[in-house]
C-alpha cells in the first residue's frame, strides 16, 4: 500500500474505514512468517466491517496480500462462517447433527424456520436473526444446543429457541449457558475471531456438570488411567524347542522398531503382490488404470 492507500484501492471504502482496516490487517500479517497465512483472520476482519465478506473486502485482503481476488474468493466461499451475502445481528446455530437431532434438534431447527419465517443460512426481515443448521456444536452432553453467535445455548426445546429468538429481535439482553456473560453481534465477533480480543475470554462457566460427571466419578472412586504397558523387544524370528520337545516360532519387532515387520499385517511397507486383489483395479480407479 501507498502513503495513499485510498488512492491505490479499488475497494469502494471511505478514507478512514480504509485506513483503519489497513491497520488491523497490517497487525494481522505481522502474526506470520508468510503474510498470506494471515488470509483467513483478515476474511473475518472485512467481516467485521461490512456484516459479509463483500466484494470491497475480497479487493481489500487481496490488495493487501498482494494475491488475485480469484485466489481470495476461493477461500472466502470454501468456509461456511464466512457469509458472502449480508448476514443478521445475530447467526442463530441449530446443531442436527446425529445426537442433538435425535434429542429434538431437528424439531428446534423446523419450529424456529416456521417461526421466523427463513430456511437454512436466511435473514429475517428485520436483520436480526440469520437461521442456520450446524453440523455440531461440541456440545453433546447439553444436547440439543443452539448457538447465537458462537455462544452456547444448552438443552433447548422448540419453545425455549423461539422465546430466545424473540428476546433477541426485541434487542433484550440474553445470557448464554455458559461461557461470556451476554451475547455481541455477528460483527463484534467476527473481530474477536479476527484475533482481536474482546476481554472476555474467562467470563461464566466454561465446563458445566455434564462434561465434569466422568471426571468427579473417577475422582470418587480412585480411578487412574493405566500406564502404557511396554512389551519386551524380540528380535525377528526364532525357532527353538519347547520343554515338550516340539518346536514353537515367535515372531516380533526388533529391538526400537515400532512397526511391524515389512510384509506382515499392519505394515505400510512396499510388498509384492501376493493375491489377485492386490493387482486388480480398485472402485475408485478407472478401467486400464494399473493399480497401485
Amino acid at each position: 500500500m501507498t502513503a495513499d492507500p485510498q488512492a491505490a484501492t479499488k475497494t469502494g471504502y471511505d478514507g478512514e474505514t480504509l485506513a483503519s482496516l489497513t491497520a488491523d490487517a497490517t497487525a494481522i500479517m505481522a502474526r506470520y512468517p508468510d503474510p498470506r497465512s494471515g488470509l483467513l483472520p483478515m476474511l473475518h476482519l472485512v467481516q467485521s466491517v461490512d456484516g459479509y465478506v463483500s466484494r470491497d473486502g475480497i479487493l481489500f485482503c487481496a490488495e493487501m496480500l498482494g494475491i488475485t481476488a480469484a485466489e481470495v474468493s476461493a477461500v472466502a466461499t470454501f468456509y461456511t462462517q464466512y457469509k458472502r451475502h449480508p448476514n443478521g445481528t445475530y447467526t442463530v446455530g441449530v446443531c442436527t447433527n446425529t445426537l442433538c437431532a435425535v434429542m429434538g434438534g431437528d424439531a428446534i431447527f423446523d419450529e424456529l424456520s416456521d417461526h421466523l419465517g427463513v430456511g437454512h443460512d436466511e435473514t429475517t426481515d428485520d436483520g436480526a436473526i440469520t437461521l442456520e443448521r450446524i453440523e455440531c456444536n461440541a456440545a453433546c452432553d447439553y444436547a440439543p444446543v443452539v448457538m447465537v453467535n458462537w455462544e452456547f445455548f444448552d438443552n433447548q426445546t422448540p419453545e425455549t429457541a423461539t422465546a430466545l429468538a424473540d428476546q433477541l429481535r426485541l434487542g433484550d439482553d440474553v445470557v448464554p449457558t455458559r461461557g461470556a456473560a451476554s451475547v455481541c453481534s455477528f460483527k463484534q465477533m467476527s473481530r474477536v475471531l479476527a484475533g482481536f480480543p474482546d476481554g472476555r475470554a474467562d467470563e461464566g462457566t466454561g465446563a458445566g456438570e455434564p462434561t465434569l460427571a466422568g471426571l468427579k466419578i473417577a475422582r470418587e472412586r480412585g480411578w487412574t488411567a493405566p500406564e502404557a504397558q511396554v512389551e519386551p523387544a524380540e528380535t525377528g524370528v526364532s525357532t527353538g524347542s519347547t520343554s515338550e520337545g516340539s518346536t514353537s516360532k515367535s515372531t516380533g519387532t526388533a529391538a526400537g522398531q515400532t512397526s511391524p515387520p515389512v510384509g506382515t499385517p499392519g505394515s505400510s511397507a512396499e510388498r509384492k503382490p501376493a493375491t489377485s486383489s492386490d493387482t486388480q483395479t480398485g472402485k475408485d480407479k478407472k478401467p486400464g488404470e494399473d493399480a497401485k
